[in-house]
């Protein structure tokens, strides 16, 4: 961490750079010799109600093996992040305990603005599809809009993770989505998903 000054929005930003020197992918070889540097923005819990971006300088770098076929190479951070890590866990997590527009009322609460639709896309990527075969799984109904349409949540029992969302809760769709599991042996249901 380099700086963390007060913006005039009232916001926090925490400044820094992400490493003093980088590891070239295609060689291995380590390199200090900076090539050129841009800058990142992304948000983190608030602090004291107010909010907080995390401001990293990813740099780019010169391999300098020459047998080598990369002549640069920037640091690995996620491309299009728009927050921490912690904090899309955070939003996953509320997606999948509240749903959408209850989880963004409670994150107003905390200091988090952030929409219902970014929610639920969160829980879309906090799914697991195909990461691991579950063996226990809970089937449920799970609103995309109240009282509108709804789909299926289907839940890893045993490592409490959700495995997939599934974007209706028809029962065609259900028993596709076993078939091409057959490692799942018990289901545990709510509804009439099946």
């Amino acid at each position: 961490m380099d700086e963390v000054s007060l913006a005039c929005s009232g916001s926090w930003i925490v400044s820094g750079r992400l490493t003093a020197n980088g590891t070239c992918p295609g060689c291995g070889m380590r390199s200090s010799q900076q090539h050129g540097w841009r800058r990142r923005r992304v948000e983190d819990f608030p602090a004291k109600g107010k909010a907080v971006w995390v401001e990293l300088r990813a740099c780019r770098w010169r391999c300098l093996n020459s047998k080598c076929s990369r002549r640069t190479f920037s640091e690995a951070a996620a491309p299009y992040a728009r927050r921490t890590f912690r904090q899309a866990q955070l939003l996953g997590h509320m997606a999948h305990a509240a749903g959408g527009t209850p989880a963004e009322r409670i994150l107003r609460r905390l200091g988090i603005q952030v929409s219902d639709d970014t929610i639920l896309q969160q829980l879309l990527r906090s799914t697991e599809t195909g990461a691991r075969s579950a063996r226990v799984i809970g089937i449920d109904d799970w609103s995309w809009r109240k009282s509108q349409s709804y789909g299926t949540i289907i839940i890893d029992l045993e490592r409490r993770a959700v495995i997939d969302v599934l974007e209706d809760r028809d029962v065609v769709t259900c028993t596709d989505w076993l078939k091409r599991h057959p490692e799942v042996k018990v289901i545990s249901r709510v509804s009439h998903c099946l």
